[in-house]
């Protein structure tokens, strides 16, 4: 269990902390921050601030692994397992508050399926499918749209642009396209694949 990997295990035990501050209802809850006609509930903001927090340390972890030569198979395991639990977690939290459609969360949760079945296959005929600059692109447009959505697009808001629905299509296009150019450049190990 080295340091990689405890960071990883931390990005893990976040997520239901994170859900906690969003869905439950406390009463006990400090009334919103308001400007104007803004509102942020402070549940939000501090369920933001657990997402960031959280989705900061998976770069954090990979680069400790390969500096420190601390690659282990749990961090291979665990690593893109926290990435997609967080994200799906909170996704479907946005859903369960009605930020977004469940449509949306279907695509991108498929496409996270479907490149991790593809790793899975490359894994078992000895390859490696890397990370593309494609799906780094999604990561970090999904991580801003999801923030955007948290804090009601603030600050956007007062000028009057939507950057919260303009960041969750880029999101899903970026989704998308990405899974896509995985699956046309590794092509190759679907057909001739043994599994």
């Amino acid at each position: 269990m080295n340091l990689p990997n405890r960071i990883t295990i931390t990005r893990i035990c976040l997520i239901p902390v994170m859900m906690l501050a969003l869905l439950v209802d406390f009463d006990f809850y400090p009334p919103p921050i308001e400007i104007g006609a803004f509102k942020l509930p402070y549940n939000q903001l501090i369920a933001a601030i657990i997402f960031l927090v959280a989705a900061s340390t998976d770069g954090l972890d990979g680069y400790l692994a390969r500096k420190n030569n601390m690659v282990t198979n749990l961090g291979k395991l665990l690593d893109p397992l926290a990435d997609k639990l967080l994200v799906t977690a909170i996704l479907v939290s946005l859903v369960e508050m009605g930020k977004i459609d469940s449509w949306i969360v279907v695509v991108i949760v498929s496409r996270e399926f479907a490149v991790t079945g593809l790793r899975q296959i490359a894994l078992l005929d000895g390859s490696v499918v890397a990370a593309s600059n494609w799906g780094k692109l999604k990561t970090i447009i999904q991580i801003v749209a999801i923030v955007a959505l948290l804090i009601n697009n603030f600050p956007f808001v007062f000028l009057g642009i939507p950057f919260d629905l303009i960041a969750i299509w880029a999101a899903v296009l970026i989704t998308i396209y990405s899974g896509i150019d995985y699956f046309v450049k590794n092509i190759h190990l679907l057909s001739s694949s043994k599994v």
